[in-house]
């Protein structure tokens, strides 16, 4: 187990417990203690003279990439879980974890099922999506949406870090960077089904505090998806959605020097003006546009579904013709 941990002693407690009651036993915790100020120091000193599986690496406060990469320099095993040290995980969920991997050995990154508790609307519609994508295909039909992994409830190969050099440290979020290099490096994904993560979801936590995990960095990696396969030779982008989502992501297209070729919306209001230069069809105008890659860029799960929907219907390919985003 990975645990990077800066002033935890409130949270550290429970997750280390929650990991020293695992069914599976044969597993060790390697936790990063990245300059905490409070109690930390000594509630893992405590932990590790109590329990040999804890090793704790102390550092001065270098961030939560440096943490974990020095953690990864210190695991010994040939599977690493990610923990964050103010979540809590079932008592099975090493064990269910190292068994779905064992069980398909094509599976790398192996996440799990989280429960955000009592987590505000945004985030609890987010959750309810992230745990309904089980399988590969479903995990990569979404990964240019938002990350479909909580980087907490993840178990994978240590090989895999290894051919990826572990994490990358730049000004954008280090997990969902990770699930890009890995699928472009052919490695595959899977989830477990069952709920075996606490993900407390904090107002002070580097998701929603750091600007590193803004919307707009998110956006910038997927971008530098299209651009590294289905945009990589010169390719028009037609796209589903005039709202803000759909403008959003025309703009950050064209500021990159790719053509948007239209618009495609239900709202007939919109039908047949300019947006931005492009004209906006309804959906049987989509069918003009068979070359370019068609981008559904709508929020709103329902209306991601529905444009599939009419997309496979004019005979387009999801993955080659078709990809969505948000």
């Amino acid at each position: 187990m990975l645990l990077p941990v800066r002033d935890g002693q409130d949270t550290l407690p429970a997750c280390l417990g929650s990991l020293f009651s695992q069914t599976f036993a044969d597993h060790e915790v390697v936790a990063v203690d990245d300059g905490s100020s409070d109690a930390t120091p000594a509630i893992l000193a405590a932990a590790a003279e109590s329990d040999a599986r804890l090793r704790v690496v102390r550092t001065p406060p270098r961030g939560l990439v440096a943490a974990l990469n020095t953690g990864l320099a210190h695991v010994r095993g040939a599977l690493v879980a990610r923990m964050d040290a103010d979540d809590v995980c079932h008592r099975d969920r090493l064990a269910l974890q190292v068994e779905g991997l064992e069980d398909d050995p094509r599976c790398a990154i192996l996440g799990c099922g989280v429960d955000a508790g009592d987590a505000a609307g945004g985030m609890r519609d987010y959750v309810a999506w992230l745990n309904r994508l089980l399988t590969h295909e479903d995990i990569v039909r979404d990964l240019l949406v938002e990350s479909p992994l909580v980087h907490p409830s993840v178990m994978m190969r240590a090989e895999v870090m290894r051919d990826l050099r572990g994490y990358r440290a730049f000004d954008g979020p280090e997990d969902y960077d990770l699930w890009l290099r890995a699928h472009a490096g052919g490695w595959r994904f899977g989830k477990r089904a069952e709920v075996l993560l606490e993900w407390r979801d904090r107002p002070g936590r580097l998701t929603r505090a750091d600007r590193r995990y803004a919307a707009e960095r998110f956006r910038d990696l997927k971008l530098d998806a299209l651009a590294r396969g289905p945009l990589r030779a010169p390719r028009r982008v037609v796209v589903w959605g005039a709202g803000p989502v759909g403008k959003g992501w025309a703009r950050a297209l064209r500021a990159r020097g790719h053509d948007v070729a239209a618009f495609v919306e239900v709202d007939h209001r919109k039908i047949g003006q300019r947006i931005h230069g492009a004209r906006v069809v309804d959906v049987a105008g989509a069918a003009a546009f068979r070359g370019p890659l068609h981008l559904a860029a709508v929020g709103r799960p329902g209306a991601r579904a529905r444009i599939r929907a009419a997309a496979r219907a004019l005979g387009l390919r999801e993955g080659d013709d078709l990809i969505a985003v948000a």
